[in-house]
C-alpha cells in the first residue's frame, strides 16, 4: 500500500493529517506510534477506507482505494477496532462466520471453503474450545481474539489493528501481540497496527511510523526511529536506553518529563 501527500481535514480548520506519505511493506509488521491526537488512528482509517483524504492518493496494488468495490476491498484488507459492539449472546463461531460475507455471492456459496476458513481462523487464534460459547462468557482478551479471528476468516492480505491492546491487562496484551507476531511469521500476513506502548512497538515491529500533529516525524526500523532525541522531541519525555537482558532486546525506561 502506498500513500502519497495525504491530508485530511473535516472542518477546514483542524488538520488531522498533514501531507503524509508512506509505504506499507508487504509481509512486514508496521506499527504507528505517537502522542494522543497525533493522527495515528486517522491514518489507519484512511488505509481502511473509513475516511477519504481531502488531498493526495492512497493506493493498494497500484489501484486507488476508493476504486475498489466494497467486497473486493474486504478481500484485500481487514480491520479490527479497539472497541466493538455486538449482541453478547452471539456465539464465537457465528461471529467469526461473518468474515466470510465478502466471499459469498447471492446465489453461490462454497460451504466447504467457508468452513475451512472459519476453522483456520479459530485454530490460529486458539479459540476452537470457545467456539460454541457466547461472547458474554469470554474475557476481554478472548473477545479481542474473536474479532481478530473474524478478520482472519476474511482471508485478506493485510490486517489492520487499531490499538488492539487497549483495555487489556499486561498478560492479554502480550498474548495478543504474540499472536500478531505468529500470524506474520507463519502466515505471511502484512500487519499494520496502532500502539501506545513504545517498548511493545520496538519488540513486535519490523517498521515503525512515528507521528506528531498529523505528520510523520520519522519512520524505519525500531532502532532507527526510537532515539533519545526523537522521544524527547515528540513526547516531551527523557528516557534511558537499555539492552541488558538478551531475551528482552532494546527497551526504554522513562526517567522524567
Amino acid at each position: 500500500m502506498e500513500l502519497k501527500d495525504i491530508s485530511l481535514s473535516h472542518d477546514q480548520k483542524t488538520m488531522h493529517l498533514d501531507h503524509v506519505s508512506t509505504t506499507i511493506k508487504r509481509g512486514k509488521v508496521t506499527t504507528i506510534i505517537g502522542p494522543n491526537g497525533c493522527g495515528k488512528s486517522t491514518l489507519l482509517s484512511v488505509m481502511s477506507r473509513n475516511n477519504t483524504p481531502s488531498t493526495g492518493t492512497a493506493q493498494l496494488a497500484q489501484k486507488d482505494l476508493m476504486n475498489y468495490k466494497p467486497k473486493e476491498f474486504a478481500k484485500k484488507l481487514a480491520i479490527v477496532y479497539q472497541q466493538n459492539e455486538i449482541p453478547k449472546e452471539l456465539t464465537v463461531e457465528k461471529l467469526v462466520a461473518y468474515g466470510r460475507i465478502p466471499h459469498n455471492q447471492m446465489f453461490k456459496k462454497d460451504a466447504k471453503k467457508d468452513e475451512a476458513a472459519i476453522q483456520w481462523a479459530l485454530e490460529s487464534t486458539k479459540l476452537i474450545d470457545k467456539s460454541t460459547k457466547s461472547l458474554e462468557a469470554l474475557s476481554g482478551g478472548e473477545r479481542q481474539r474473536v474479532w481478530i479471528a473474524l478478520a482472519l476468516a476474511q482471508q485478506t492480505e493485510i490486517l489492520c489493528l487499531d490499538e488492539p491492546t487497549t483495555y487489556l491487562d499486561i498478560y492479554y496484551q502480550l498474548e495478543l501481540l504474540e499472536l500478531v507476531k505468529r500470524l506474520n511469521e507463519e502466515h505471511g500476513l502484512t500487519i499494520v497496527m496502532v500502539l501506545h506502548d513504545i517498548n511493545q512497538a520496538i519488540r513486535y515491529s519490523d517498521h515503525i511510523i512515528l507521528m506528531q500533529s498529523g505528520k510523520i516525524i520519522a519512520e524505519g526500523a525500531p532502532e532507527e526511529v526510537i532515539t533519545e532525541q526523537l522521544i524527547k522531541t515528540v513526547y516531551g519525555v527523557k528516557v534511558l536506553f537499555k539492552n541488558d537482558e538478551p531475551s528482552a532486546g532494546l527497551y526504554i525506561v522513562p526517567i522524567g518529563i
